[in-house]
């Protein structure tokens, strides 16, 4: 496709976006031009200029409203406004039905921005998923193919500049990334072999190789993709009901205006046209657009705010439940911690030489996979300390690890299997405070006694006790729920400054404590990454999965967050009680003008293009209300 044949496209697509828009302005030319013919004394030119206009600002409103009775067998606004315009020009009131057309149609244009605005954080998402990928197999040069024609285990090259096209790991090379299509994070993050890649995120400036991990239809961008349409179809409980009241209430105006055609005119001696007058103005002045409008658009404006922040709701509906939150329960591996243990505390034996104890016991160490010595490995390196290389160790599951280091034997483990005395007594008896800090200890013997101990510990993350602290501002109680053993629920509770915490868990026990909470608190939040955590995520109100978190967390849980912060819980409540201020105040404006202008036009104190004026005019405030929802800031 030539540039020439793009721009043209793009101006098609431009135009058919705003074609609700562009429809109503000309009418509003139409309008104005019909007036002058009108004040010229062409009567009968300004009346086919007022069709026109009728037709031209009309048309798409109109279509919409009949389609929607015939499908749902139901009235809606869009007839009311027909009916009356219909009507303004039966008794000759063209100017003012126009008007009413012209405005209708303009805040009837706004409204299609609003979901259109949304709908636009989507397509943009869309956008940015690579439709090529530079395919490379053994020595031959990479090869330019469609990223549908990918499967997992490819080897694929990221150029600078280019956005990477799938999930994977790197194999080769170093690049800086900018994630933040995905997460939301601004900064952009230095990656290296071994490291997690995503699609549609931006290789900055480095080449790198990577193994694709998952194939198209599994990636997290088209995780995000899929979570984000299904949450922008599905309504939420005030929206709902504000369609179910639609129908009755226009039913009722259609009502009350057949009754207004007739009843002044003997009760209180109005003469036909004033009263068919009146009636007219009241069909418009009592027509529900503004509370109809008083909810979809803020909410779809909510959910592409979450979007754009790293947070994925699946639904109106929890968005409306997170802003009832009174309480939070979170998993501590993985969600308030790091999930990985660190080593926080090494002690030699006196007169030993750190350094060298540190390279022995991580020469023991890296020959195994066991967390406990991928965290003493780490730390050795962290250190700048070379492990020694000859090595012979013979594994005791359970206990601990038997070595022969240049000809000296060494045990690793757990106080049981090195000398439960020895190991009590050590610095001062250091294992029992540790212990009582949560941590996991474990000790290296020599052929001479205790050399060296051990303290490990799964930290919690900086940003959780942000987080913690953000939520209780909120007025929400954070509780932890873990399998842990008492002492290590309680030491990490203290550090992460949680309300309560419940020790050793199980699956079904956190379910039970759940339930418990509901009882008290009446809506309760779940936040989880695990498989033991559904069930738990699936009980609460609101559940909350971490996006690092298993396949099976992501499909239970409510709300997703890409990244693994707990602060932007904080951040969607206050999102989600945010849009609920703003759809309170969208409703009470609403059925305040309502009230106002029924009252105003029974007293005869409003005519009809003040009427059309007020009663418009409220619906394009509610929406740009609405639209606040899309600001930064919360």
């Amino acid at each position: 496709m030539n540039i020439s044949n793009r721009e043209n496209l793009n101006l098609n697509e431009k135009i058919k976006e705003h074609q609700e828009l562009i429809a109503a302005l000309i009418s509003g030319l139409i309008i104005l031009l019909a007036w002058r013919m009108d004040t010229n004394g062409l009567t009968t030119a300004s009346i086919i200029a007022y069709l026109t206009a009728f037709v031209v600002g009309g048309y798409a409103k109109a279509k919409e409203g009949i389609a929607d009775t015939i499908e749902n067998k139901s009235l809606n606004v869009e007839i009311l406004m027909i009916l009356a315009a219909i009507g303004s020009a039966i008794i000759g009131y063209w100017t003012e039905g126009a008007i009413l057309i012209f405005i209708f149609a303009v805040s009837g244009a706004l409204e299609t921005y609003a979901m259109n605005k949304s709908h636009r954080e989507i397509s943009a998402l869309m956008d940015m998923q690579p439709e090529e990928a530079w395919l490379v197999r053994g020595a031959f040069e990479p090869m330019k193919v469609a990223v549908s024609s990918l499967t997992v285990g490819d080897h694929l090259l990221v150029k600078p500049g280019e956005r990477i096209p799938a999930d994977g790991i790197i194999i080769k090379g170093l690049s800086t990334i900018d994630e933040a299509a995905i997460t939301g994070e601004s900064m952009p993050i230095t990656k290296q072999v071994n490291d997690e890649v995503f699609a549609g995120t931006v290789n900055l400036n480095g080449a790198i190789t990577m193994n694709m991990t998952k194939s198209n239809s599994d990636t997290l961008f088209q995780k995000i993709i899929t979570l984000v349409q299904s949450a922008q179809s599905e309504k939420s409980p005030s929206q709902q009901f504000i369609e179910r009241f639609e129908g009755t209430y226009v039913k009722s105006v259609l009502l009350a205006v057949l009754v207004m055609m007739f009843l002044p005119h003997y009760l209180l001696g109005w003469d036909w046209t004033t009263t068919f007058y009146r009636a007219m103005v009241l069909l418009v002045v009592a027509s529900p657009c503004a509370l109809v409008a008083a909810i979809m658009p803020a909410t779809l404006a909510a959910i592409s705010n979450g979007a754009k922040n790293g947070i994925l709701f699946k639904g109106g509906l929890h968005l409306e439940h997170l802003s009832l939150l009174r309480a939070l329960a979170v998993d501590k591996t993985g969600t308030l911690t790091q999930g990985l243990p660190v080593v926080t505390d090494f002690i030699v034996r006196d007169g030993l030489q750190e350094t060298n104890v540190l390279a022995t016991i991580a020469a023991i160490e890296s020959q195994s996979n066991h967390p406990l010595a991928i965290a003493i490995t780490a730390y050795a390196k962290n250190q700048q300390v070379l492990a020694f290389s000859n090595v012979e160790i013979e594994d005791v599951p359970g206990y601990g690890i038997k070595a022969v280091v240049n000809g000296e034997k060494f045990k690793v483990g757990k106080p049981d299997f090195v000398g439960n005395s020895e190991a009590s007594a050590f610095s001062n008896g250091a294992l029992e405070q540790f212990a009582a800090q949560g941590k996991t200890v474990i000790f290296l013997r020599d052929e001479k006694g205790i050399a060296a101990l051990v303290a490990m510990k799964d930290t919690v993350r900086e940003e959780a006790k942000l987080a913690i602290d953000m939520l209780q501002e909120l007025g929400i109680d954070v509780v932890m729920l873990t399998g842990d053993n008492e002492r290590t629920a309680k030491a990490i509770a203290t550090e992460s400054g949680v309300n309560a915490y419940v020790a050793e868990c199980l699956p079904e026990t956190k379910v039970k404590h759940i339930k418990n909470y509901l009882t008290k608190y009446e809506h309760v939040g779940m936040v989880g990454d695990g498989i033991n955590d559904a069930p738990a995520l699936a009980t609460a109100t609101v559940g909350i999965a971490m996006g690092g978190g298993t396949d099976v967390a992501l499909e239970t849980a409510d709300v997703v967050l890409i990244k693994n912060d707990l602060s932007k819980i904080a951040y969607a409540v206050r999102l989600s009680r945010k849009m609920q201020r703003i759809v309170k105040q969208n409703i009470i404006f609403s059925l305040s003008v309502i009230v106002l202008l029924i009252t105003s036009n029974f007293f005869q104190a409003i005519d009809l293009p003040l009427g059309v004026i007020g009663h418009e005019g409220s619906t394009i405030l509610v929406i740009l209300n609405g639209l606040r929802m899309l600001n930064k800031n919360v």
